[in-house]
């Protein structure tokens, strides 16, 4: 796994899965489930590798 996500990547990905994460405070009952997509950019950004940037051929990351 090489890394594909770049610093401004990371950085947007980190503060997206915190907004996520915050719904579980902000959304009433059954809904509060739709947090845990929060996982999802937080897990890409802390290991620098998005599945789906390797898909498309993408990559953020400076070399």
């Amino acid at each position: 796994m090489n890394a594909n996500v770049g610093t401004v990547d990371k950085i947007v990905r980190l503060i997206l899965a915190l907004a996520l994460f915050s719904l579980f405070f902000l959304l009433p009952g059954d809904e509060r489930w739709l947090a845990l997509a929060g996982f999802i950019p937080l897990v890409t950004g802390l290991i620098n590798w998005c599945p789906l940037y390797t898909l498309f051929g993408i990559n953020t990351c400076r070399r």
